[in-house]
């Protein structure tokens, strides 16, 4: 609304315009707490009001474990006794009464094998015979394990190219270009790919699929990281679309049993049933809660911690059970629908659960088989959204695939305990 525009309302109109601004400006600000805004943007408590630093009161104390496989032993002898002054010989069997570990980090340098070809008379015919090319004279100069270093501190550690140059540079001390740099990723890119399209058939195997995306930058455009998680596959798509049609790709033609997703419309009915994440509702409504004097807000905080707990304790009830309180929930339910706030915030989050009513008890008729909360997802998404605060995106689609393509095979391969630089060596081999 322009000055224009304001000329024209008149002196009740203005009056009822202020009033709305002032309420909208005395709203508290949203945190973590009752928003999906990061912990790193809340206000940090003043400094005599925040908590103490340090171990808690009763907290029992940790050290050092010794390494399993030391390279070295030292053993230390005392030589005279403090008591008689006898001389305690090297014979003299001991008792360890302590041990410790000294760690260092040995001097790094690169291995360089240099293959040289070399040209032979023969001294039969005087001909000259020149050796075959060996291997080492066909592509890259690196090996694999350059690669997965290269690939591993970029994709994980979001290390820019300018300071992985210098980092190789004073650490290693290889020379290499950011053009270089750039190179070896599309080279090491290629294996995660096609592992990917193997992990894709098994997601579409799958029963229960979770979905979630997030906001990255693709060649100066908005674009969207998107992750589906089954039980036996995690994968994670870049796209310039935020559309239900990246859904259907990746899943191709298969229909699971269970699809779990936040509110948002693209990601619905991709299964034969839907749970709504409720983690992401329970922060909606406790803003709502902070900011609203409406009784609305508050009966449906107190619906949901209902649902919290059934959910914690769900294995120790019998079907009918369980039966028996879902007709409660979804009465008591039917019952907050049906108010009628007088708060624009209690009618926004009671209207919002009412559009997703269908979809919030669906884990009661599924025992034990799909999530309440979508954490999952958000948990393999924050690399993601890491990546993108420190580099501010990618400057290529290819670079945004390969990248996909990587956190897709080390993130499955987690699932059966692989750390991800291994998975990253074990695939570039």
């Amino acid at each position: 609304m322009d000055r224009d525009d304001l000329a024209r309302l008149s002196k009740a109109e203005l009056v009822e315009a202020y009033l709305a601004l002032q309420a909208r400006l005395q709203r508290p600000a949203k945190t973590s707490q009752t928003s999906s805004k990061p912990p790193s943007t809340d206000r940090k408590a003043l400094r005599e009001h925040a908590k103490p630093g340090g171990a808690k009161p009763g907290h029992e104390g940790h050290s050092r474990s010794l390494h399993e496989t030391p390279d070295e032993i030292v053993d230390h002898r005392p030589d005279v006794c403090p008591q008689c002054h006898g001389q305690l010989g090297d014979d003299l069997a001991g008792d360890i009464v302590g041990a410790y570990d000294a760690i260092e980090v040995p001097p790094i340098a690169p291995f360089v094998v240099r293959h040289r070809r070399l040209c032979l008379s023969c001294p039969h015919c005087l001909s000259l015979v020149k050796a075959p090319l060996p291997d080492a004279a066909h592509g890259s100069p690196f090996g694999p394990r350059l690669h997965g270093l290269v690939l591993y501190l970029k994709t994980f550690h979001a290390v820019s190219f300018a300071r992985l140059e210098g980092m190789l540079a004073d650490l290693f001390g290889i020379k290499l270009s950011q053009g270089a740099l750039a190179n070896m990723l599309k080279r090491a890119h290629a294996p995660f790919t096609s592992r990917k399209a193997d992990i894709i058939k098994d997601l579409r195997c799958a029963q229960v699929v979770a979905s979630d995306e997030t906001g990255i930058r693709i060649e100066g455009l908005n674009g969207y990281h998107w992750v589906f998680m089954g039980k036996q596959a995690i994968v994670h798509e870049a796209q310039l679309s935020r559309a239900a049609q990246v859904v259907r790709d990746v899943m191709g033609d298969h229909r699971p049993k269970l699809w779990l997703s936040d509110g948002y419309s693209a990601q619905r009915g991709h299964g034969e049933h839907h749970q709504t994440c409720l983690a992401h509702l329970a922060r909606d409504i406790a803003y709502a809660v902070e900011a609203s004097d409406d009784m609305v807000p508050l009966r449906l905080k107190l619906w949901l911690d209902r649902v919290f707990q059934l959910a914690r304790t769900l294995s120790g009830f019998a079907a009918s059970t369980v039966k028996a309180k879902r007709r409660e929930l979804e009465n008591t339910l039917v019952n907050i629908l049906a108010s009628n706030p007088q708060c624009e915030i209690a009618e926004t989050i009671r209207a919002k659960l009412a559009r997703a009513s269908p979809r919030l008890l669906t884990f009661l008729d599924f025992p034990g088989e799909v999530d309440i909360t979508n954490n999952g997802c958000e948990r393999a998404l924050r690399p993601a959204v890491i990546q993108r605060k420190v580099t501010n995106g990618f400057r290529s689609m290819w670079a945004a695939k390969g990248d996909c393509a990587v956190r897709t095979v080390v993130d499955t391969q987690k699932l059966s305990g692989q750390t991800p630089f291994n998975t990253i060596l074990a695939t570039l081999s």
